[in-house]
């Protein structure tokens, strides 16, 4: 049976010409991500990025029910409004009922990255386990996928609110190899060090390649990589101040009563109005680095 999945002529084409290809996903630049404008400039940075990199990005969305990898950039202005959010296990549903906007979390990123043969994604801050796993057992559905899908994932860490000690340790048991992008400790977001340790360190994307490609070599069927990138230093948020606002932020959505995946645009937002908005930049500027990053992995694998 012939594959749904619309891939765009040139996510194709550099595919077929040995391009570098970026998958990114489509909730960070849709309502439920960063607030607007900020959400059209993060679009427009990430892109630029991985076009000055030598890559072609590839947007992931389900449209009108139809799950697409590459969009035109006429098609730009669908993701940038109202969506609803999309994880790997909501494709289906999202498809029969015909969604008019799925905007893609990371697990249907890498899920529709994979069936395109797309190796690399670039997204801000991965899932992971939640605070209070133990009571609750709230994991997010990301590092499962990350596991499953043969893609490297090339992220800021992951969200700062989230239990970063045990996602950690639940990628490790998973299998799925972390990397450290010069850095020895995995990054929390908005801040350049979670200080706890990260299994490997690389610096550079010839390492993460040769990495990625050796893996391969001997595990053909093997899942997928993360590699974790500092926000660059000059935009990240003081220590300090991040805590502080997090603690806040956390503090406001258990006396709201949100769990699972309400929590994150909640806690985003919060944030960003305890910070009085200097959450926002350092969002983008990490979002546009990681795709940068990934950018120029893609384009060392693609070489491979």
């Amino acid at each position: 049976m012939e594959s749904p999945l619309v891939i765009s002529d040139e996510v194709r084409q550099a595919t077929a010409d040995g391009r570098g290809v970026v998958a990114l996903e489509s909730t960070i630049f849709s309502n439920l991500g960063l607030p607007s404008p900020a959400n059209q400039e993060a679009l427009i940075r990430c892109i630029g990025a991985i076009e000055d990199a030598g890559a072609v990005p590839a947007l992931t969305a389900v449209l009108d029910g139809v799950p697409r990898v590459g969009l035109a950039p006429a098609e730009h202005e669908r993701i940038l409004g109202p969506a609803t959010k999309l994880a790997e296990r909501d494709l289906g549903v999202a498809m029969a009922q015909g969604w008019a906007v799925g905007a893609t979390t990371v697990s249907a990123s890498a899920a529709l990255a994979a069936g395109a043969g797309v190796a690399v994604f670039a997204t801000g801050g991965i899932g992971g386990v939640h605070r209070g796993n133990a009571v609750s057992g709230d994991v997010s559905a990301d590092l499962g996928a990350i596991a499953r899908h043969p893609v490297t994932t090339v992220c800021a860490g992951a969200k700062s609110f989230l239990d970063l000690g045990k996602t950690v340790e639940q990628l490790e048991t998973l299998g799925v190899p972390v990397l450290g992008y010069g850095t020895d400790t995995f990054p929390a977001f908005y801040g350049r060090s979670s200080g706890i340790p990260v299994p490997h360190r690389v610096d550079g994307p010839e390492e993460v390649a040769a990495i990625v490609a050796a893996r391969r070599s001997v595990q053909p069927s093997a899942g997928g990589v993360l590699v974790a990138v500092p926000i660059p230093e000059a935009d990240a948020l003081p220590q300090v101040e991040l805590d502080e606002a997090l603690d806040a932020a956390l503090a406001a959505a258990a006396r709201d009563g949100l769990t699972g995946a309400a929590i994150t645009p909640f806690v985003l937002a919060h944030m960003a109005q305890v910070t009085e908005g200097r959450s926002v930049p350092a969002n983008l500027a990490l979002a546009e680095n990681n795709a940068s990053v990934a950018a120029q992995i893609a384009t060392e694998l693609a070489g491979r």
